[in-house]
């Protein structure tokens, strides 16, 4: 199973990414990105990464085959969160993965667009 913790739901990613996803993990979730107040402090984001982090193991500990399947948690977002969430899901071995993207820009009329086009998933190195 994979969890989605992300700004980007299933529902806006491309096909390519979903049958990546689901030819390693199987199932996707989503699990709405957490709010971040940009005031919070290092302990508040701390708190929210531990919060989050026991909702991915209760999901996956849910599923009926957490302990056959290969799991992960997609994290993409407020930084200093993900970097909390990975370190604590790792500590709890849980797999932590990144999408990784192409950018391709062009401009036009003085004004610049951004496409991403997913490339692969990576793992999180702890």
């Amino acid at each position: 199973m994979l969890i989605n913790l992300s700004n980007h739901p299933l529902s806006s990613w491309s096909e390519y990414q979903i049958s990546t996803a689901e030819k390693y993990y199987g199932r996707i979730i989503d699990l709405p990105f957490p709010q971040i107040s940009p005031d919070a402090d290092a302990n508040t984001v701390k708190s929210i990464a531990v919060d989050y982090k026991d909702k991915c193991i209760a999901i996956l500990s849910e599923s009926r085959y957490y302990r056959d399947e290969i799991n992960a948690v997609h994290t993409m977002g407020e930084m200093t969160f993900c970097f909390a969430l990975v370190n604590e899901l790792s500590k709890n071995n849980v797999t932590c993965i990144a999408s990784t993207t192409e950018r391709i820009s062009n401009e036009e009329n003085g004004v610049k667009f951004s496409k991403f086009k997913f490339v692969q998933f990576r793992k999180y190195i702890p």
